[in-house]
């Protein structure tokens, strides 16, 4: 997350794929030929992942698809990518809304995570043998949206966190409001609110902007309440919109997040006496206007000794001495952090020591998207925000997966992880192929700032048509977007279940629609 750029390097490979079996279908006349292909993708004391890609390099067209297959030895607990349903020991994957048609000589894939050791047999598509025979187009109903069964410890469930930040000069040119979070219905989904973002200034925190944080007066329509602003009123602002929102949804908390990429650069003082820096911050913090207003305090360092819009170099231990004077000056309030998501050999999270600091943190927000980017102004392009690794992706170390996966190989509780969405896409360009990997000119144009755009806007001018590792794309004229949407969301969803993260957290409100199509897609409504 950024005050000017949210562009949060991360990620991490993972393990290489090993082909384990290939299965054809014989082509027939009216049919499409297809192959589809098992791989067991990771492996571990417990259980294991694997992937099904279905390739049609026949002429025709194969419109809808349902693999099923027995797995004798454990359970499949979670899929993504395609609708999963089991009877006993068969599993049956059946496409999506989006990803149900494939043309000749394209291809649709799905994953799925399973306990034990087995290897799946008897694999049918579309009730023929994948052994040999012809593929038709499937003749089942296929669900219009891809709403995963429910899994435990998945976000949106009690006791999951479901974390979304508010950007203080979104009151500006965005005209977004905290009264927005009530309309839209996001409040009584959200379990709490990052207020972004407060200053680092001379090793202490500080007030980021006062006259939006706690001086503007809102009229009677843009109030949470419908209840206007006076101008001799002690409190104003945001925070007293947060005050009256609180009041109005009382389970909701509110965090108040200081750094982000362009206010990081204080952390490095900060870290040289944390216990003053900590005892400035939870004053402010707990500032007799607004001390009912937070429930805590987030720290977004980008990055510990690491480069960011600054380069750090506090040392490895920095980090964990900076939120260990928080939690010991905050005492039982709420201390998150969020945190980059390059795994890579070497990289971001190698240069901190997140598993010993984990111990005094609630959680940790993963910033799992911005992995490429518009940045690289010709390309190549590839999806921002990619669940995992995918063929011809440009640094296959990036990608959603292999954060988690690095970050729990560290030691870091699964429970203390959130997984991070952006409302927003990264576009370019300048682009004449659709797939990823294209070449382009320079960053698409955008409404704030070249390079990137609000879902809310996406939806409308560049519909994404297609899908690669968990996220989605298109190509609208020469701009190529790539950008979640309800359904990638929904498989990032069972995802973080199936990993028992501890929920997921989003940036930021003012990028999904009036009605919170992205916020009911992570909570499962």
């Amino acid at each position: 997350m950024s005050r000017i750029r949210w562009h949060a390097i991360a990620g991490v490979a993972a393990a290489a794929a090993v082909v384990l079996g290939l299965v054809v279908v014989a082509p027939a006349s009216g049919a499409a030929t297809v192959t589809a292909t098992f791989e067991k993708t990771q492996s571990w004391d417990t259980g294991w992942e694997g992937r099904y890609t279905i390739r049609n390099s026949g002429s025709a067209e194969l419109s809808g698809w349902r693999l099923t297959f027995t797995l004798g030895s454990g359970s499949v607990t979670s899929a993504w990518d395609a609708q999963l349903s089991s009877s006993g020991t068969e599993y049956t994957f059946a496409n999506l809304s989006w990803n149900g048609t494939i043309p000749a000589g394209g291809s649709a894939s799905f994953g799925f995570n399973a306990s034990g050791t087995g290897t799946p047999t008897g694999c049918a598509l579309n009730g023929v043998s994948c052994d040999g025979g012809s593929v038709p187009p499937t003749t089942t109903t296929t669900p219009t949206t891809s709403n995963p069964p429910d899994e435990p410890g998945e976000p949106g469930e009690p006791g999951q966190k479901l974390v979304g930040y508010f950007a203080n000069w979104g009151v500006y040119d965005r005209h977004y409001y905290v009264k927005n979070i009530a309309t839209s219905r996001s409040a009584a989904k959200l379990t709490h609110i990052n207020y972004a973002f407060g200053n680092v200034q001379g090793g202490r925190c500080a007030v980021g902007d006062s006259y939006a944080d706690y001086e503007k007066t809102y009229s009677a329509a843009d109030s949470v309440d419908g209840v206007g602003d006076t101008w001799d009123q002690p409190l104003a602002g945001n925070f007293n919109q947060l005050r009256k929102l609180k009041k109005m949804y009382p389970g909701l908390k509110v965090i108040w997040s200081f750094g982000g990429w362009t206010w990081s650069g204080g952390f490095g003082e900060a870290a040289r006496n944390p216990e003053a820096f900590a005892d400035s911050c939870y004053k402010l913090v707990e500032d007799p206007r607004w001390a009912d207003v937070f429930d805590g305090i987030d720290i977004d360092w980008e990055y510990p000794n690491a480069c960011g819009l600054t380069c750090d170099t506090s040392g490895p231990k920095a980090f964990g001495n900076l939120v260990k004077a928080l939690r010991s000056r905050f005492g039982s309030n709420l201390v998150t952090a969020a945190i980059t998501a390059d795994a890579s050999s070497g990289g971001k999270i190698d240069a901190t020591d997140y598993a010993a600091a984990a111990q005094y943190v609630d959680w940790y927000m993963v910033m799992t998207y911005d992995f490429f980017g518009a940045w690289d102004t010709t390309g190549p392009t590839a999806p921002h925000s990619p669940l995992r690794a995918y063929d011809g992706i440009p640094n296959p170390s990036f990608n959603t997966d292999s954060a988690i996966t690095k970050l729990k190989g560290k030691g870091v509780p699964p429970g203390k992880l959130l997984l991070g969405i952006g409302f927003y896409g990264r576009g370019w360009t300048g682009v004449t192929q659709l797939a990823p990997g294209g070449r382009a000119t320079g960053p698409a144009r955008g409404t704030y700032e070249q390079g990137i755009e609000d879902y809310k806007v996406l939806k409308n001018t560049c519909r994404a048509t297609n899908t690669i590792a968990g996220t989605a794309y298109g190509l609208c004229g020469s701009d190529w977007w790539s950008y979640d949407t309800p359904d990638t969301i929904r498989g990032k969803r069972t995802y973080a279940g199936s990993q028992s993260l501890g929920g997921m957290f989003f940036w930021e409100l003012s990028g999904d629609t009036s009605d919170g199509e992205l916020i009911s897609a992570m909570s499962g409504s």
